[in-house]
């Protein structure tokens, strides 16, 4: 969660997709955005319910897309659901919220709002999928307005009002020119490709007619048309009518930094991303050969690759046997320049995290080193036990180094000793951890820190006084709602600002420590023979036990005892007994 908290600080407020990471890597969820920073913290700093709730709890990490406009996220949003078809979008699996505009394959085609089931083979031409299915509804009713096709969904015998309204030939009677027709149909179908020109003259010339026929009702009627138009056919960066299959790489540097970015085009539209982010030993036009070419190596090479002016297309093209290309204007230098906006803010916020990482780990390190006396503290130890009812009593030992955890030197304790109190089992595990220190020659830490008061600090000094080590030892005080309040020592206690990053750091410690014993400790319970729980309840002898351990086995099918079943293996006190350990056990 620190990590999606220091991520959500850095993130644009421009437009794009965003794309929801389970702890796998998995992409369970796709969303758009006109404000990334807005949409994206929504998920984290508010209560959710239901299935919010649950695609939330299994977020660990997120990335996004940076799109120019809001059309253009909603768009991507859409390939990227077709693309990855996440878990948790339902709604948008089927397309049935987006509509497409078609023109049918009939002898005299009609011109209308489908939404077809599958868009492969479909016998009409599908122009979309439109973001706005008003604006859509009524660009084909403008369409139909304008060019008169046939409107009627089963032919009829007699003309009807369309024709009367000069909509419509009259399909059903007349003797209609299939080369008109077939001349509308282009427009139209130049038209919904992105090329309105002629059909916007069209409408200005009827609305500039209507308002010279004193028909100003007609001429804003057509002028309210012209802007649904422009609405719903906002030109789309992100969107060829080809569909060559694409990529598109551009880089960013900074600080001896390069940051790349590859979008990929499939079927015309993006529908995936992949970027890399690392030093930059070599010359620049070297480093960029020379990562196209391994990402290939990888990778399937497209029919076409776009990339920046700085790249060597015809060295790439020789070496990938693909068309290599860059472009300096219209729509795929705005793919260009969209590859490396996204390059941009992917090495900005690395820097950034990076920036702040240090802030709250090595820099809060060196000032906790300052505030307690320790000037080179960099290897700090770190001690909590738990245990249940006085059994099942172990420790944990994490460690952070530079003030960052070092998972790989944290170490679990069984407790053995008959004693069940803090103050014995923290000797216990102090005295087990650096006995091994000396006889092993191993590293020996700056600072132990014990997550208790001063019953635990005095516990291990008594220990490392035993042993003639000479390390300090503070405790984590904390209050009634077992908040960290202090750091205490036998002599001295150092109050925190708590607004403060050194205070963060250990309040991180003492939660990494907590979750690492309490772990275990369920670990150790549920894992926990029979034979174990057995050796916790009074009356029950080695006889009984090994009767009890023949019967049932595991501890699983001795819960599911009632108190009456037990007695009819055990006295009634004794069965009393271990029914009750049992459900203490299980709460």
């Amino acid at each position: 969660m620190d990590k999606i908290k220091e991520k959500l600080k850095l993130l644009t407020t421009k437009p794009g997709c965003y794309l929801m990471k389970n702890e796998n890597g998995n992409i369970i969820y796709v969303g758009k955005a006109k404000n990334l920073k807005k949409r994206v913290s929504s998920y984290f700093n508010k209560e959710h319910t239901g299935k919010t709730k649950a695609l939330v709890e299994n977020i660990k990490d997120f990335e996004y897309i940076v799109t120019s406009s809001e059309v253009e996220s909603l768009l991507l949003e859409i390939n990227l659901i077709k693309k990855y078809s996440p878990k948790y979008n339902i709604l948008l699996k089927d397309n049935k919220s987006y509509p497409y505009i078609e023109i049918t394959s009939d002898k005299y085609p009609r011109l209308i709002i489908s939404r077809p089931r599958k868009i492969k083979n479909h016998k009409g031409k599908l122009f979309g999928p439109y973001p706005n299915a008003n604006a859509a509804r009524k660009t084909v009713e403008l369409l139909n307005r304008i060019y008169p096709l046939r409107k009627c969904k089963l032919m009829e015998k007699k003309v009807c009002l369309y024709y009367h309204l000069n909509e419509c030939l009259g399909y059903c009677e007349k003797k209609i020119d299939l080369n008109y027709v077939n001349q509308m149909i282009s427009e139209i179908t130049s038209f919904l490709k992105g090329n309105y020109d002629g059909v916007r003259k069209k409408i200005v010339n009827l609305m500039n007619e209507a308002s010279s026929n004193l028909n100003f009702e007609k001429a804003i009627e057509y002028k309210e048309m012209l802007e649904y138009v422009d609405k719903v056919l906002e030109k789309q960066k992100i969107t060829f009518t080809d569909n060559v299959d694409r990529d598109v790489i551009n880089y960013y540097v900074k600080n001896d930094y390069i940051s790349f970015q590859v979008l990929h085009l499939r079927d015309g539209k993006i529908n995936k991303r992949d970027g890399e982010v690392f030093p930059l030993f070599d010359e620049i036009d070297d480093t960029l050969s020379y990562f196209v070419t391994s990402f290939y190596d990888k990778n399937e090479v497209p029919k076409e690759i776009l990339v920046g002016q700085d790249f060597d297309v015809k060295l790439l093209s020789l070496a990938l046997n693909t068309k290599v290309i860059t472009i300096t204007k219209g729509i795929k230098k705005r793919l260009i320049d969209m590859a490396y906006l996204n390059a941009k803010i992917v090495l900005d916020e690395k820097f950034e995290l990076i920036i702040r990482d240090e802030k709250r780990t090595t820099l809060a390190n060196e000032q906790l080193g300052k505030i307690i006396g320790i000037p080179n503290l960099r290897r700090i130890e770190v001690f909590d036990n738990a245990h249940l009812f006085g059994t099942f009593t172990v420790s944990g030992m994490i460690v952070f180094k530079d003030g960052k955890p070092d998972k790989k030197e944290y170490r679990k304790y069984k407790i053995n000793s008959d004693s069940k109190d803090d103050y014995h089992t923290m000797q216990e595990v102090i005295y087990r951890r650096y006995y091994r220190v000396l006889s092993e020659k191993l590293e020996r830490p700056d600072l132990i820190i014990v997550d208790g008061g001063i019953i635990q600090v005095n516990a291990a000094k008594d220990i490392l006084d035993s042993l003639y080590l000479d390390i300090p030892v503070l405790g984590l005080k904390k209050n009634d709602k077992h908040t960290t309040t202090a750091l205490i020592s036998t002599e001295k206690e150092y109050n925190i600002d708590k607004t403060s990053d050194v205070f963060h750091l250990l309040t991180r410690i003492q939660d990494e420590v907590h979750r690492y014993t309490i772990n275990y400790h369920k670990d150790i319970r549920s894992k926990g023979s029979l034979s174990s729980i057995l050796d916790n309840v009074p009356g029950i002898g080695p006889k009984r036990k090994k009767e009890l351990l023949k019967k049932y086995k595991t501890i699983t099918k001795l819960k599911t005892l009632n108190k009456e079943e037990l007695q009819e293996d055990l006295p009634y006190k004794v069965a009393n007994d271990l029914y009750e350990f049992l459900r203490n056990e299980k709460n």
